[in-house]
């Protein structure tokens, strides 16, 4: 890669930490972004999960930092989570390369029009049972472990629909996908799946987007993302469908 390709993946790790902290959906971004330097597919997932890392790190300090404390919030949450995370994890490093872009093509179309709705976000009426909180969070970590991108705003729809407040949501996701990366990472890593110089790179700019990001979340910023995620996402999305 040349030095035009790495600073272009840190500064898109950048805005991508940025507005997975903000809202989610910062990997429909960063993965096709990799894919479009010369990383193959499932590469570009493995390699992406790294800068998740680094950036939800980031914003979870920042948050602690600003007095909120999430971990009581996490606890109900996490552990269903996690175990769909590690099937998702284990069940999408067995695809193809070309195969996953074009599923990834396809989920990022739904995802933007989900991108497109955080303040619309709402905390609901009654908090919701304990055996449907559980399968709710085990789908989105069964989700969140394949393909990680957009798990920030379908925790985020979760967790305001079962009781929490959105800027609570907000600082509950980081932890919880934090914890996930965690976990699915290493099965990534032991399969051979990240490449780690475009990764180390695009972690640089995750890890100061999540810090930004977290600042911008208590002080309102979600309107300054969303025109540059509408933009970005619909022209990735017909790459990686072979558009043009």
């Amino acid at each position: 890669m040349d030095s035009l390709e790495l600073a272009l993946l840190a500064v898109g790790g950048l805005v991508a930490g940025c507005v997975n902290t903000i809202a989610g959906g910062g990997s429909l971004l960063t993965v096709p972004l990799l894919v479009l330097v010369g990383i193959p597919g499932d590469l570009a997932n493995g390699s992406n999960r790294l800068g998740i890392l680094v950036s939800n790190f980031s914003a979870a300090t920042s948050f602690r930092r600003k007095g909120l404390s999430e971990l009581p919030d996490v606890v109900s949450v996490l552990v269903p989570v996690v175990v769909g995370s590690l099937c998702g994890s284990l069940l999408v490093s067995l695809v193809e390369a070309a195969l996953f872009e074009r599923a990834f093509g396809i989920v990022m179309v739904p995802l933007l029009l989900l991108s497109l709705r955080p303040l619309k976000f709402r905390e609901a009426a009654h908090s919701w049972s304990s055996p449907f909180t559980a399968a709710v969070f085990f789908c989105v970590g069964l989700y969140g472990g394949a393909f990680q991108a957009g798990i920030g705003l379908l925790l985020v729809l979760a967790l305001t629909r079962s009781g929490l407040d959105v800027v609570v949501a907000n600082s509950v996701k980081v932890v919880v996908i934090l914890t996930v990366t965690l976990i699915a990472l290493p099965v990534f890593i032991v399969r051979g799946l990240v490449d780690w110089g475009p990764a180390l790179m695009l972690a640089t700019g995750f890890g100061v987007g999540g810090a930004l990001g977290a600042r911008l979340t208590i002080g309102g910023g979600e309107r300054l993302v969303r025109p540059v995620m509408v933009t970005a996402v619909c022209a990735m999305s017909g790459r990686l469908l072979g558009f043009y």
